[in-house]
């Protein structure tokens, strides 16, 4: 069973890897993962702040990287299982 500690990381890191990749980190103003995960309970928040003549969606992009976050941990969950 991977620790919380585990679990927290990997779905930071998703999420983070799916933000930066739809974004250079120089073109945010800003952005934000927040990951607990607390009574088997995960749960993740993300803020995407991405200029305005971007053609990518920031809220879809914040929402891309929250659900990443969930499948990778429920990878890690897999991986721990096998």
């Amino acid at each position: 069973m991977p620790t919380d500690e585990e679990i927290v990381q990997t779905a930071a890191e998703a999420a983070e890897g799916v933000i930066l990749g739809h974004y250079k980190q120089s073109e945010l103003t800003d952005f934000d993962v927040t990951v607990t995960f607390e009574e088997g309970v995960l749960d993740v928040d993300v803020y995407v702040n991405a200029p305005d003549d971007d053609e990518t969606d920031a809220d879809e992009v914040a929402d891309d990287a929250a659900r990443a976050a969930g499948e990778a941990v429920d990878e890690l969950f897999a991986a721990e299982g096998e």
